[in-house]
């Protein structure tokens, strides 16, 4: 005999529960929610992020960095004209620095095709420029004789080493962490946003209220 008011005070108790998840859900501002939207949507017309925009102004500061570098070592050899013509037309391995001017210009086309126009969200692309720079430096060091031609025999390997490896880190920990990270809120904001539509499907016009008509008096 006593069932059927504990059902009726059990739906009770749940629809009680249930009332902060329904007002949770009816507090999502739906103005908000798109005007987020549509500035991740002004980010993707951009084409490009700004934490990217960094990353390949910094690529592009390694190339003209070792390249300043390997200016200054031409002119402190004697001369631009006399020393190009013998580390470029003469090429010595175990005396030219042309090879790391070469593959600072190989980083920088690799990265800059991989990560700014092809737009690539993974890392094998860095990770082959920047093998490829530590095998080439390491063997350079170990077989050529930079060491004995003064400063710049430890300066410019060491310097181009570093710049591979901090371009590795910049990307792996930096880049493509935040990117993910953006688009995951994107579609979290999209989503709450076909949800808040579903429930406030719109304002009401004028139109849509009325009164009933008035009842005779005595009636």
């Amino acid at each position: 005999m006593n069932r059927v008011p504990g059902d009726a005070e059990n739906a009770h108790s749940s629809s009680v529960e249930s009332c902060p998840s329904l007002r949770d859900v009816h507090s999502i501002n739906p103005t908000q929610l798109m005007a987020r939207i549509e500035s991740y949507e002004g980010r993707e017309k951009k084409g490009i992020s700004d934490v990217r925009r960094t990353f390949c102004l910094f690529v592009t500061f390694d190339l003209l960095f070792i390249t300043l570098l390997w200016i200054i070592e031409l002119n402190v050899k004697g001369g631009i004209e006399t020393t190009l013509e013998k580390e470029v037309l003469q090429y010595d391995y175990s005396s030219s620095y042309f090879d790391i001017f070469l593959l600072a210009v190989f980083r920088f086309k690799v990265l800059i095709l991989a990560y700014a126009m092809c737009r690539l969200r993974h890392w094998w692309a860095i990770a082959f420029t920047t093998a490829v720079t530590s095998a080439f430096l390491l063997a350079k060091v170990i077989i050529s004789q930079l060491f004995s031609q003064g400063a710049f025999g430890y300066v410019l390997p060491i310097i181009s080493f570093i710049l591979a490896w901090i371009e590795t880190w910049f990307l792996d920990f930096k880049v493509l962490p935040q990117e993910a990270e953006e688009e995951n809120r994107f579609l979290i904001a999209q989503d709450a946003s076909e949800r808040a539509a579903l429930l406030h499907p719109g304002v009401l016009s004028d139109g849509q209220f009325y009164s009933p008509p008035e009842s005779v008096a005595g009636s």
